[in-house]
């Protein structure tokens, strides 16, 4: 397999990278390497402003179809963008649910009118979503949803309470699994609505994390209304609309990760460096077998989107890389020796977030399950 870019990728690649530092300037020059996972509470405005310079330039969802206002960018041309997005440190994206999963989906599974009503406004960064699928009985068993939505007239009227919703404090819509039939079995009867966050009804409680911060909240329906239209797909047959959300969730984004990786690596090696630690054959062996895994995720990703979109066959991703960047954050503590305990010591919020790498968009546990039964076709495994 040819993993190689074309010249055309690379002429894409050399554009967008171009117009990326053009314009990471002025009032942008201190946005560098601001937000992401850890760290999503820094420079909002920022960040927000510098969504809808993307937007000007026709850098936002260059993946989407030109009639719905991408570029209609190749799967590798999506790779090059996001790779040189990290590699110029920009700051990280607010838009990435509108962008990332409701957009493909609505694109996938939606209305016309849904499409005429809520593409345009993700695409020139003007609407902001989060997403609205874990429950505190339902995170990896997500067919456990309780949430609940009953027909009132023309509106939808939601009850129930959503866990771990990133970037909700800033969203104007939410993407919701509700259950809508509670005698369905429990893969139907769900429906995937579409929520605005801005009013009565809905009341968002940040979770305060091991790093001190708050990027994810505890998300309470309590009457919230949305209309009765804003149901993408069928009523009651919302699991397949989720999954599809899910499986655009394992795309390209991943690269963009992985530059961001290399470049935390390179922070621990020159901590290494500094402090001696480098001396110890230990310590070059765990930073060798670090390179190594960054350039094995690499490939793995090429080459499970080579042949179009990833299917279960990407739970492998996510589960090298979470386990990947967890033992990173063990390895920059183990760096610093005893410095690591001070509050401000340098790597230490990789440490503590890449606790929960392992954990949210499907646990490991979850994930091996897929790879076993989804990808390898082995038994599924055994129910009470």
């Amino acid at each position: 397999m040819d993993l190689r870019c074309s010249e055309e990728d690379e002429a894409f690649r050399a554009e967008g990278g171009d117009w990326l530092w053009d314009n990471l300037a002025g009032e942008f020059a201190g946005g560098r390497g601001i937000g992401g996972a850890g760290s999503e509470h820094e420079g909002f405005d920022v960040r927000q402003a510098w969504e809808r310079r993307l937007a000007e330039g026709g850098w936002t969802c260059i993946g989407w179809p030109k009639e719905h206002g991408g570029r209609g960018a190749t799967l590798t041309q999506q790779v090059v963008f996001h790779e040189e997005y990290a590699r110029a440190e920009a700051p990280a994206r607010v838009g990435i649910f509108g962008e990332g999963l409701l957009g493909p989906t609505v694109i996938a599974f939606g209305s016309d009118e849904q499409q005429r009503r809520f593409l345009p406004p993700i695409v020139r960064a003007e609407e902001l979503w989060c997403q609205g699928y874990s429950e505190p009985d339902a995170g990896s068993d997500l067919a456990n949803v309780q949430t609940s939505a009953v027909l009132d007239g023309d509106e939808w009227v939601i009850t129930g309470q959503k866990v771990w919703t990133s970037l909700a404090h800033w969203a104007d819509w939410i993407f919701v699994l509700c259950r809508t039939d509670r005698e369905a079995p429990r893969h139907k009867g769900i429906s995937y609505l579409l929520c605005p966050m801005r009013q009565p009804g809905v009341d968002v409680r940040p979770i305060v994390q091991l790093t001190g911060t708050s990027e994810f909240s505890e998300v309470f329906f309590d009457g919230a209304r949305t209309g009765r239209e804003h149901v993408v797909g069928e009523i009651d047959a919302g699991w397949r609309v989720a999954m599809g959300t899910l499986a655009f969730e394992r795309g390209t984004l991943y690269f963009g990760q992985q530059i961001g990786f290399e470049r935390e690596l390179r922070q621990v090696v020159e901590l290494a460096r500094v402090n001696g630690a480098l001396d110890d054959p230990v310590v070059r062996d765990r930073l060798a077998r670090a390179w190594i895994g960054l350039r094995v995720m690499r490939f793995h990703n090429l080459r499970t989107l080579r042949d179009g979109e990833p299917g279960p066959e990407a739970s492998i991703n996510k589960l090298f890389w979470s386990v990947w960047h967890r033992e990173l954050g063990n390895l920059a503590m183990d760096v610093l020796g005893p410095a690591a305990t001070l509050a401000d010591a340098p790597l230490q919020r990789v440490f503590l977030f890449s606790r929960a790498d392992t954990i949210y968009a499907g646990s490991n546990q979850i994930q091996r399950n897929i790879i076993g039964e989804r990808a390898l076709g082995l038994p599924a495994e055994p129910r009470a």
